[in-house]
């Protein structure tokens, strides 16, 4: 049984686990059978998680609608289930037993709403005047005064969550980028993503009826996370779940990479595209630095767009670590590369409603990207690849001088953002990444550790000495019907 980080995570796999396992037996639009989940997840008598078994069986039955794509008048991928969200304090300042009465009174000065009092020498706050400017916390000279934030909101690097007026969390559609960082922040489970495996399984079933086939592609985050099971233990998984073929991801970031680097050369500044979170705040943030954005399209959609120019007619389902895939594979821009996305929960969630037990199956080779392609996965890996493309190319200093800024989280990407504004930047490639330390820390992985950096420096060395240009060489001389063939061409050894 896997080990999960929290009891949310395991209550979350454990409903998709059984949703997956009624589309599988083509159960699933039994309204009887839907009925039996709550009572099996939550079989009582005593609650464990909630007040009661009844309450604990309500959520259950909303994290289902959501295993089952959600809200389809939402648009959003994240959603808020309002029978889980009610346990938080409202956010609001509040004065701690730091505060000693002091004579200076500064933050009485500093309020501009006349809220804060000094009664029985100790500051109070009246919270129908405050604001929540926080001049008082910064004022204080005991730090007395402190900032109590809902984790979601505190935790939200758009601000785009804040408290409605039935005091529930509230996502502003038009402010939130699906980096799904409040997914993992919510210490109730009461933010949570929508699912496509209901979609992908179906998927699954009709390609013999159809005559299509079914590729899955693994983002190179994937890396240790269904540890002790290989990373060619977890290919074999997904050929038993039905997938006809595998494919690397990081071999779409080896081909990102040529096209950036040369887009880069072309424009003189470039920031990344790989990120769909980061994307989503310079458009909703910094629309006006659109421009910078790099044309060329993220790995997962080229290398879902080099398997459907080989095979028009396949089916494309991309597993990674990031919840906001799940909004850019709808896009137009991504031109129906992508047919699905689930994340490492979800693959594991398939897996257990197959009963696939990893670790007993043989190791399927699948070698196709570069080293330097498999370390998109972590902050600082595209920048590395675009300054080995132009090595690769013989492009030294003396021609083009790279001086990339990497930005590690939302917050750092901000402030480059900012200066590229005011035209202060002191670089010509700004990589971004939403999640902090890059897609190893992802909001839909199974593990997230300081390790995963680790686990992904190690499978990119498993690429052996192979450039960039060979991987893409050998790619684009390779049908996805030859794939077998390919994948049993070892990499060459250090």
């Amino acid at each position: 049984m896997h080990k999960y980080e929290t009891k949310i995570q395991e209550l979350k796999v454990s409903i998709l686990t059984e949703v997956a396992r009624m589309t599988w037996d083509n159960s699933l639009d039994n309204p009887a059978h839907l009925l039996d989940i709550p009572e099996k997840i939550i079989p009582g008598p005593e609650a464990n998680l909630r007040c009661c078994i009844y309450k604990e069986r309500a959520v259950v039955n909303s994290r289902v609608k959501l295993a089952m794509g959600g809200d389809k008048s939402n648009p959003n991928v994240v959603e808020v289930l309002p029978i889980a969200c009610d346990e938080c304090p409202v956010t609001e300042m509040t004065v701690s037993a730091s505060c000693r009465g002091c004579l200076a009174t500064r933050c009485v000065h500093a309020c501009p709403k006349d809220a804060i009092t000094i009664v029985n020498h100790r500051a109070q706050i009246d919270h129908k005047k405050c604001v929540n400017c926080g001049r008082c916390l910064t004022a204080c000279q005991y730090s007395a005064i402190v900032k109590t934030q809902r984790p979601c909101e505190k935790g939200c690097p758009a601000n785009a969550i804040s408290m409605g007026p039935d005091k529930k969390a509230s996502i502003d559609v038009s402010q939130c980028i699906s980096c799904g960082i409040c997914v993992n922040q919510c210490p109730f489970g009461a933010i949570q993503d929508k699912s496509w495996i209901t979609d992908t399984i179906r998927m699954l079933q009709g390609a013999a009826h159809w005559g299509y086939k079914t590729y899955a592609i693994v983002a190179p985050s994937i890396a240790g996370q269904f540890a002790p099971a290989t990373f060619g233990q977890v290919v074999a998984g997904l050929k038993e779940l039905g997938f006809d073929g595998v494919a690397e991801v990081a071999l779409g970031g080896d081909m990102v990479a040529q096209q950036e680097g040369a887009e880069l050369l072309e424009k003189g500044l470039l920031s990344t595209s790989c990120c769909p979170g980061y994307v989503g705040f310079i458009k909703k943030k910094h629309p006006e630095l659109e421009h910078l954005v790099s044309h060329t399209p993220s790995p997962m959609v080229v290398t879902g767009l080099w398997l459907k120019e080989k095979e028009p007619d396949a089916k494309v389902v991309f597993i990674g670590p990031c919840i906001a895939k799940k909004k850019e594979f709808q896009l137009g821009r991504t031109r129906n590369a992508v047919d699905s996305v689930l994340t490492y929960e979800e693959l594991c969630a398939l897996f257990d409603s197959r009963d696939i037990e990893l670790t007993e199956l043989p190791e399927e080779q699948l070698d196709e990207a570069s080293g330097h392609g498999r370390k998109f996965a972590h902050s600082g890996g595209v920048t590395a690849a675009v300054a080995q493309l132009l090595q690769e190319q013989g492009i030294g200093p003396d021609q083009f001088q790279l001086k990339p800024v990497v930005c590690n989280g939302i917050s750092e990407c901000n402030m480059a953002l900012l200066k590229a504004k005011k035209g202060v930047l002191d670089g010509n490639f700004i990589e971004g990444m939403a999640c902090e330390g890059g897609c190893v820390q992802g909001a839909g992985c199974l593990v997230r550790s300081p390790r995963n950096r680790i686990e992904v420096e190690n499978h990119a060395k498993q690429a052996g000495e192979r450039t960039i240009g060979e991987a893409v060489a050998a790619a684009k001389g390779t049908a996805p019907e030859a794939a077998e063939k390919a994948e049993k061409q070892p990499a060459k050894a250090k």
